[in-house]
């Protein structure tokens, strides 16, 4: 029977989520049931054996749905495989070099025993909600920097882990 993970997430624009489909999309192709879905509408998450959470930065904290489904799930989230993603430089640097998780991430994973963390890249674009990103974009900082492949490969990786097959 194949392992049934759960890729949830917290966006506010939906770069994190299309990052949690393409996550949740390669498992499926490894062989594996996933599904994507947002942090907030998931009540339970013990139909699932392993679970991904991710959250998109906004000025230095993970998305709210991501920090919140965390601290309910926390005791459940501790007894499986967990594996998290942030998304959020608006510029090349995730893909150039290993960006550490923020601080609220960081104490997450250590008392959830957490396996992996990585940043990936975020994307900005026309439309998008709030103030801030809205000035980001006015002043020309906006764009598109997730690179798939890496997403795609972490997530392989993700599929072949020993806790998971």
């Amino acid at each position: 029977m194949p392992t049934n993970v759960l890729v949830a997430y917290g966006t506010t624009n939906g770069s994190t989520a299309e990052i949690a489909e393409t996550i949740a999309e390669v498992l499926r192709k490894e062989g594996l049931t996933a599904d994507a879905l947002p942090a907030g509408a998931v009540p339970d998450v013990a139909a699932y054996d392993a679970v991904v959470v991710g959250g998109g930065l906004y000025a230095g904290h993970w998305h709210k749905d991501a920090r919140r489904f965390v601290r309910r799930h926390r005791k459940d989230l501790a007894r499986r495989p967990l594996w998290f993603f942030s998304s959020g430089p608006l510029d090349p640097s995730a893909s150039e070099r290993d960006i550490p998780p923020v601080p609220g991430v960081k104490r997450a994973m250590a008392r959830l025993d957490v396996r992996e963390h990585v940043t990936f890249g975020g994307c900005l674009r026309e439309g998008a909600k709030g103030w801030v990103a809205r000035m980001i974009l006015r002043n020309g900082k906006g764009g598109d920097f997730r690179d798939f492949e890496r997403i795609e490969a972490w997530a392989a990786k993700i599929a072949h882990e020993p806790a998971v097959v």
